[in-house]
C-alpha cells in the first residue's frame, strides 16, 4: 500500500464508483488520458499553474503521489506561483515568468476555480503560440477554453456530488491509471460535450452517495508536500 496517500486515493476510486452513472468521470479519464499522453510524450516540463487566488498545490501533490506510484516522473508537475514567498523551497519557488519560456515540447495545466485573468490568458496563448499543449480544468471559463487544446469543465448542475476539490483528485487519480482513449483536442475550444452531465442520474446517485458517505468524507491526511 500506499503511505498516507492510499486513504484519500481509495476515497476518490469510491466516489468515481459511485459517480459512473453521471457521464462526468468518463470526460475526466479522457481528459486526464490526454494530459498524461501530452506529459510522457513531451520533451520538456509538465507546468501547473492557477490563478492569484486560487493556488493548485493539493492537485500538484496528488499528481506528483500519483507519478511517483506509475514510476512515471514525467507526471510531477512544475508548480508555477503566482507570488513565491521569501524561503520556498526549490520546487515551491518557480516564479509566473516561467511560463514566458514554455514552448513546443512542454504541456501547460491550468487549474482554477475563477475566472482566469487576462495575464494569464496572454501567457497561456503565449506558451501555445510556442507550442506547448495547454489543458484546462476549470468551472466554465470560456475565455480559457478558447486558449486550452482541450478543456474539463466542472459541471455545475449537481455540486453536492461534485466539488472542484473533488474534481481535483480525480482527475489526478485518473492520470495516474493511463485512462484508454483520453486525446488532445486541438481545435482551439477544445471543451467537450460534459457541461451539465453531472447532473444526469444525480437524483438515483443521491441515496448511494448517503450510505458511502463515511467511505468517501472526512479530511484528506496532513501533507507536508
Amino acid at each position: 500500500m500506499r503511505d498516507d496517500g492510499t486513504v484519500d486515493a481509495d476515497r476518490t476510486r469510491a466516489l468515481m464508483d459511485l459517480l459512473a452513472g453521471t457521464g462526468w468521470v468518463d470526460a475526466a479519464r479522457g481528459f486526464a488520458g490526454g494530459l498524461r499522453r501530452s506529459a510522457l510524450t513531451s520533451s520538456g516540463d509538465l507546468l501547473l499553474v492557477g490563478t492569484p487566488n486560487f493556488e493548485p498545490w493539493h492537485f500538484a501533490a496528488h499528481l506528483t503521489d500519483e507519478a511517483q506510484f506509475a514510476g512515471l516522473p514525467e507526471l510531477a508537475p512544475v508548480l508555477v506561483r503566482w507570488q513565491v514567498p521569501p524561503g520556498a523551497s526549490t520546487h515551491l519557488a518557480v516564479p509566473l515568468q516561467r511560463l514566458e519560456l514554455a514552448g513546443r515540447g512542454e504541456t501547460l495545466l491550468v487549474v482554477t476555480d475563477e475566472a482566469a485573468p487576462v495575464p494569464l490568458l496572454e501567457r497561456a496563448w503565449d506558451a501555445r503560440k510556442a507550442g506547448a499543449t495547454v489543458l484546462a480544468l476549470d468551472a466554465g471559463n470560456e475565455e480559457l477554453a478558447g486558449v486550452a487544446h482541450d478543456a474539463l469543465e466542472l459541471p455545475a448542475a449537481a455540486p453536492e456530488l461534485l466539488s472542484f476539490d473533488t474534481a481535483q483528485h480525480i482527475v489526478s487519480v485518473a492520470t495516474g491509471e493511463a485512462p484508454a482513449g483520453g486525446q488532445i483536442a486541438r481545435t482551439g475550444t477544445g471543451r467537450p460535450g460534459v457541461r451539465g452531465t453531472a447532473g444526469q442520474g444525480a437524483g438515483r446517485m443521491r441515496g448511494r452517495l448517503a450510505k458511502l458517505l463515511d467511505r468517501i468524507s472526512g479530511p484528506p491526511p496532513d501533507r507536508d508536500w
